[in-house]
């Protein structure tokens, strides 16, 4: 409750021209607070929650992980599991570093609880984030996820080469990789999620470590169902479910303006396509393929109704924005009641 009645409104005065700013001002505080032992500590006595389970063979102090796009270049590394979260997701990392989209890109949505990001994996490329990932002084202490992305420099024919170039890069410091095939921001992306390129993509890229495959909620069941049947062919750890929408359903009449910004939609509004794709995918493969659900998680229900869908883990991005670390904390204990998505 204080985060939304005092800590919130302070950052959201902070980005009033341009929400960025306020998730850079951030960045930098968490920053500086990953250098603090006694404040990280403190922290971890307030949020941080023990409810493991194992899946893909990686074992989750709590099923609660923060999404890919908080912390791209992993900035803040030791402040997230302090604040709760049972594993953390950096990146979308590319294999060459690159500004993204013009500014401004990110706009909220609060009656709606949503932001919009049209961001286009802006990021210091996949050498710096692995410099950041071997200078850190102790270890994590949660599973740490890299999401990889094809540079917007790189053609749809070598994507595969730019792929292999940041996993190869990054393979010694991550627990498991996402393969970002469904960002709606950088042009031409989504046709990666097409059999052919994915099963070129997977065959470089499955090996040693988990690799997991995020998707689009805009796919219809038909196109999911031959990503899935790819993803089981190649040995794919899991998926990630899912990506920003570009549809504009389930807006409040005080956000319908501000959603004609072209990008990615999240936050409540995705959350009924979101587990809709999570129930399909579980069907669809008999449980064969753990899910990690993201899309809408603004509350504990949210979330117990993602595991119930079928994800074994879920990740917070825009509702961590607006509700802070307490959503972490509650939705990571009242995930003990809900194991429908299998936890191997």
């Amino acid at each position: 409750m204080i985060f939304e009645r005092v800590v919130r409104p302070a950052l959201f005065r902070i980005g009033q021209g341009d929400a960025e700013s306020a998730h850079e001002w951030t960045l930098r505080r968490l920053s500086g607070l990953s250098r603090q032992p006694g404040a990280l500590a403190a922290l971890r006595a307030r949020y941080a929650v023990e409810n493991p389970r194992t899946v893909f063979g990686v074992c989750f102090p709590n099923p609660v992980g923060l999404a890919a796009g908080m912390d791209k270049d992993g900035h803040a590394l030791p402040a997230w599991p302090a604040l709760g979260f049972g594993f953390v997701e950096v990146g979308t990392v590319t294999a060459h570093a690159q500004p993204g989209n013009p500014r401004p890109r990110l706009f909220r949505l609060p009656d709606s609880t949503a932001l919009i990001n049209r961001m286009g994996f802006n990021n210091a490329g996949a050498a710096a984030l692995a410099d950041r990932l071997a200078a850190l002084p102790r270890p994590l202490g949660v599973p740490l996820g890299i999401s990889l992305g094809k540079s917007k420099v790189t053609a749809l024919d070598d994507a595969v080469a730019d792929y292999l170039s940041s996993y190869r890069a990054l393979r010694g410091h991550g627990d498991y990789f996402a393969v970002n095939v469904s960002s709606p921001n950088t042009p031409g992306l989504r046709a990666l999620q097409d059999r052919d390129h994915l099963d070129a993509l997977l065959a470089a890229l499955v090996g040693e470590k988990p690799v997991l495959v995020k998707i689009a909620p805009d796919l219809t069941e038909p196109a999911i169902a031959d990503l899935l049947a790819v993803c089981l062919e190649r040995g794919a750890a899991g998926v990630i479910a899912t990506n920003t929408t570009l549809g504009r359903d389930g807006l409040a009449a005080g956000d319908v303006a501000r959603g004609a910004e072209t990008g990615g939609l999240s936050g409540r509004p995705l959350a009924a396509r979101a587990r809709e794709v999570v129930s399909f995918v579980h069907r669809e493969t008999g449980g064969a393929l753990p899910i990690i659900g993201v899309g809408g998680i603004v509350d504990p229900d949210d979330a117990a109704r993602m595991f119930d869908a079928g994800a074994s883990l879920v990740q917070l991005y825009s509702g961590f924005v607006y509700r802070g670390p307490g959503l972490v904390r509650a939705v990571a204990r009242a995930a003990g009641r809900h194991r429908t998505g299998i936890p191997a």
